[in-house]
């Protein structure tokens, strides 16, 4: 049974766990909503810092520090998955988390997150919980081609490797030592999208059109809205979504990854329970976009309805991108979004552009 709805008034405290740009976008929606962030973030000079309320640096373990914290918020929320389980126990003592729990504990672990997935009899790729050398041996030799991955944590190509029957498996070899891993077999897909999908605490679901990823290296390279799917595949993705956030009683917005093959079958691939850097487009693209709707959803708000005026292409500014500010700040129609984070290195996210189409 979904919550009552209690919505918190204008000048209400959301807590954010986590600085980083998505803490950064969040805080910037609650100011247009009267609300305010305070972020709770363990490194310095985090990017949400320069526009939240108010920032508590201190680390995850630090009791203290997320007590004061917890009773400082009228909710609490998170910009990435890897909170400490032990850290959550405690603020969910003190103030509500939303989204909840189930659905951080599950996607923090891609095993599960797919068994999850499956039971719902949702599609998804082919996958063996790897204990050894031999599992991925026998792995490949049952599913052909496929990518090593961590259980848990790894982001951005970060902790997965691509195998092959007959190939080098010393990398994968050595991602398996010491750590949970998982077997992904290649799934044939002609694109990959994504849905934003958000729900609020009466379980009303809105969910934003699905929008066509490009990657490089593992990172999102391009998102563009509208994708080049048909209009029955883009409802069947939308209502996967939706099952998924009613399965989770989930309150917020959560991405979610899906692979299309040439007959327009879907394939989940992975769910971020979260706002998602492939709904950044929503900015521009919609009156609500995906920050503004989590905190409707998380504040008990109702929910915005999620149109799109227009199409967009969103483009992700990855280290050096960066350095092109003047141009892209001189291009028109270009929406620039520079996240304030002092050193570019290759693979780090550094900003993105959306240009409405």
């Amino acid at each position: 049974m979904a919550e009552a709805p209690t919505p918190l008034p204008p000048g209400s405290s959301i807590g954010v766990l986590g600085g980083g740009q998505l803490g950064r976008m969040l805080s910037v929606a609650a100011s247009r909503l009267g609300l305010r962030c305070h972020v709770f973030e363990p490194g310095a000079e985090p990017p949400a810092g320069d526009v939240a309320h108010r920032v508590t640096m201190a680390s995850y373990d630090d009791e203290a520090a997320l007590r004061a914290f917890a009773e400082s918020v009228d909710v609490i929320t998170y910009e990435f998955e890897n909170v400490p389980a032990t850290s959550l126990d405690l603020l969910g003592s003190l103030a509500p988390i939303r989204p909840g729990r189930t659905a951080l504990a599950v996607s923090q672990d891609r095993l599960d997150e797919k068994a999850f997935i499956a039971d719902l009899d949702i599609p998804v790729a082919p996958h063996v919980d790897l204990g050894s050398p031999d599992d991925l041996a026998a792995a490949l030799a049952e599913h052909g081609p496929g990518i090593v991955k961590t259980r848990r944590l790894g982001y951005d190509g970060k902790g997965q490797v691509r195998v092959t029957p007959g190939g080098d498996l010393a990398e994968a070899t050595a991602v398996l030592t010491g750590t949970p891993t998982i077997f992904e077999a290649l799934v044939p897909f002609e694109r990959e999208i994504s849905v934003i999908v958000a729900r609020s605490l009466t379980g009303q679901v809105v969910c934003f059109d699905p929008g066509e990823n490009v990657h490089r290296d593992g990172i999102l390279h391009t998102t563009t809205v509208p994708a080049r799917i048909e209009g029955a595949t883009a409802d069947a993705a939308a209502a996967i979504a939706a099952r998924i956030v009613d399965a989770f009683d989930y309150v917020g917005v959560m991405g979610v990854e899906l692979f299309v093959a040439a007959d327009g079958d879907l394939v989940v691939n992975e769910v971020a329970p979260r706002v998602h850097n492939s709904g950044h487009w929503t900015i521009e693209g919609c009156v609500v976009d995906q920050f503004q709707q989590h905190i409707r959803a998380i504040a008990g708000w109702s929910l915005g309805d999620g149109r799109r005026h227009s199409d967009a292409v969103m483009t992700n500014l990855i280290g050096d991108d960066v350095e092109t500010w003047q141009v892209l700040a001189a291009e028109a129609g270009a929406g620039v979004h520079l996240y304030g984070k002092g050193v570019s290195r290759p693979g780090r996210k550094m900003g993105h552009v959306t240009r409405l189409v």
